[in-house]
């Protein structure tokens, strides 16, 4: 197979686990919905877990997520993550036939410039460098701008995580958000390393050694527990907030967390021209006014049930 074909392999791969991560979402909190109506209680005994609904977005998140994994070492990865977007209109659209969850015209607005502006985002991103060998990955992974940068995002998880979630998540959709999104900072990155390292460790070279296996082994741990992370509290926010809502703003700032620790680890702001900055400039104002007519929407439909709850 030739270099050409790549891309095109990792488009087609790339929208087919779009449509699917697109529906998770919407089967884990109508497996949720599922459980509180039959009587469980999801805050003392989490018990959607024994939904098969629930179960069914739980193993399609699976499948999305190793369809990513593929596209991103088959395709670069600003041709890839524009494709989420697809994922996000077809989870409004099915979180509309299957909960019901109509967005209101403010709603349907945001989640529209979300997708857009992402898009111009990504279009806009600087371009990755090609990193060809361990020691190169290895060399990126240890510069001190990329610690620095790893260690706020840290820094921010566990005041997110310890602090904040208890105390505002259930109330504030962007502490959820948050913290699922900065986890992005680890998968992706983790997802590209883990495909060189692999090929060193396992690809039976004379120049294959024990640092490579090193390598990938730390990746993938830092891959499976940040994903781990993600899913509890991806499940915590569906149990409080509408899945269309969440996964238009979690696609926003998951995007622009990996497209920032993209440019930290390659280095590529020094790519960066007048155009592209104008177009980021652009694109981040636009997911910014998107994301704030989301809350408005949520805002006045949680006002409306609160007057309608009174009345009744």
């Amino acid at each position: 197979m030739d270099d050409t074909s790549f891309p095109v392999a990792g488009v087609v791969i790339a929208v087919v686990s779009s449509f699917i991560n697109g529906s998770t979402f919407v089967l884990q909190k109508k497996g949720i919905l599922r459980a509180r109506k039959s009587g469980y209680n999801v805050i003392t005994g989490g018990t959607y877990l024994a939904d098969c609904v629930w179960w069914c977005g739980t193993l399609a998140m699976i499948v999305g997520q190793i369809g990513n994994f593929l596209a991103y070492n088959v395709a670069p990865a600003v041709v890839v993550t524009p494709l989420g977007a697809l994922g996000v209109l077809f989870g409004a659209i099915l979180a509309s036939w299957l909960l019901q969850e109509d967005l209101n015209l403010i709603g349907k607005l945001g989640c529209a410039l979300c997708c857009c502006g992402s898009v111009v985002l990504i279009i806009h991103s600087p371009k990755s460098e090609n990193v060809t060998s361990r020691a190169e990955l290895e060399e990126r992974l240890m510069a001190p701008v990329f610690l620095v940068y790893i260690s706020l995002v840290v820094l921010l998880l566990i005041i997110l995580i310890g602090w904040l979630s208890p105390v505002h998540g259930k109330s504030n959709i962007m502490v959820y958000v948050g913290i699922c999104s900065l986890l992005g900072s680890f998968t992706v990155p983790s997802s590209k390393g883990l495909g060189l390292a692999a090929q060193e460790a396992f690809g039976g070279t004379p120049t294959s050694d024990s640092g490579a296996l090193y390598l990938f082994l730390g990746l993938l741990g830092i891959l499976v527990v940040s994903i781990l992370i993600q899913f509890t509290f991806i499940n915590k926010a569906l149990e409080s907030f509408s899945s269309n809502m969440f996964e238009a703003i979690y696609y926003v700032t998951f995007t622009s967390c990996v497209i920032l620790a993209s440019a930290v680890l390659f280095r590529e702001w020094t790519a960066l021209g007048i155009v592209d900055c104008l177009g980021i400039l652009c694109g981040f104002i636009t997911v910014s006014v998107g994301v704030a007519l989301l809350r408005i929407s949520q805002e006045a439909k949680l006002a409306w049930s609160q007057t309608k709850a009174k009345e009744d």
